[in-house]
């Protein structure tokens, strides 16, 4: 187990949360709210531009990680690296994490920043790559790593599916080194399937396809789906890879205290969780609050569950995160 601990986590969302019901009105669109309610859990999410603030992916990610600063009770000049997680930067370049530091710490300094681009499971494969840094490099003392979405800032204004599911937001967690016994990183398994690249995505934009007059008129911008996901696909993948993690560690499922999944459909992780035999007890979801926020819901969901006091210290945890490409994250760690 590396020494690595997660010290304080923070979460932020802009404005007042918008229900289903005042969503309708906001957008003029309709959409199936017994299915997004009973199925997938969502009552609730917070989008900037339907509340008239100039926000965006940045400005998320720097107000959930300055929270989590405070929350470690550290201060920003303690922080040596700095990680964003998000398919929905600010910019194509610079990197968002590069902006992040500079308004964090608002200065040049000795200070890692890099951003991790894999879907939705870009903030796990981030912490991942984060201990491990840390464990091999002695000089780096703390660490923030951020799960950032602003996937409505790519809705088409006619996506009434899109505008009910996703939703703004970032959650942050700082990592330390720890001298306690039973605190820790113990690791993750990472998983890809990059035939699947061309399912859903944001495809303009980058050099095969550059934002052009053609782009727009065309209709090939923002967010497209262009063949249906496998439905059972998250019911297949995130059993086989939490035993695969729990076999790599020499584990055993009752071991673990308390899982967090993607937030996308509360339904699946109900399923997932029988099929591994644990009680919803042992999860924690905020799809109901936040609607779905990708790279950001995994720390948002993990930042409620220490603050409701479902984790505790001393727990053992399991991320599991999976997203559009196909690529998925999982981390493992005694909190």
């Amino acid at each position: 187990m590396l020494k690595i601990k997660i010290s304080g986590t923070g979460i932020y969302v802009p404005g007042e949360p918008i229900s289903n019901t005042e969503l309708r009105r906001l957008t003029g669109l309709d959409f199936n709210q017994e299915k997004l309610e009973q199925k997938l859990g969502v009552f609730s999410r917070h989008m900037a531009h339907l509340r008239g603030i100039s926000e965006t992916t940045a400005d998320f990610a720097t107000q959930a990680a300055v929270k989590a600063i405070a929350d470690a009770g550290i201060s920003a000049d303690d922080v040596n690296m700095i990680i964003v997680g998000t398919d929905t930067p600010e910019h194509i370049s610079p990197a968002t994490s590069i902006i992040v530091q500079g308004r964090i710490q608002n200065r040049e300094a000795w200070t890692s920043t890099f951003d991790v681009a894999a879907s939705c499971a870009s903030f796990t494969i981030a912490l991942d790559n984060a201990a491990r840094i840390m464990a091999t490099d002695s000089t780096i003392k703390c660490a923030v790593v951020i799960g950032v979405y602003n996937m409505p800032a790519y809705l088409r204004s006619d996506d009434a599916f899109g505008y009910s599911l996703f939703a703004d937001g970032a959650g942050a967690v700082v990592l330390e080194r720890t001298e306690e016994s039973e605190a820790g990183y113990i690791g993750g398994q990472l998983l890809t399937d990059g035939t699947q690249y061309d399912f859903i995505g944001v495809y303009a934009g980058g050099t095969k396809m550059p934002v052009t007059k053609e782009v727009l008129e065309n209709g090939q911008y923002g967010l497209l789906s262009l063949k249906p996901l496998p439905g059972d696909r998250n019911v297949r993948l995130w059993p086989m890879i939490v035993r695969k993690v729990l076999e790599k560690y020499n584990m055993e499922i009752d071991e673990i205290d308390h899982f967090v999944f993607t937030q996308i459909n509360r339904s699946v992780i109900c399923q997932v969780m029988n099929e591994l035999g644990v009680s919803m007890d042992k999860t924690t979801t905020v799809m109901d609050r936040y609607g779905y926020t990708g790279s950001g819901c995994v720390p948002m969901a993990f930042h409620t569950a220490v603050k409701e006091g479902r984790v505790k210290r001393g727990d053992k945890v399991l991320f599991m995160a999976s997203g559009a490409g196909l690529a998925v994250g999982s981390n493992l760690f005694v909190y």
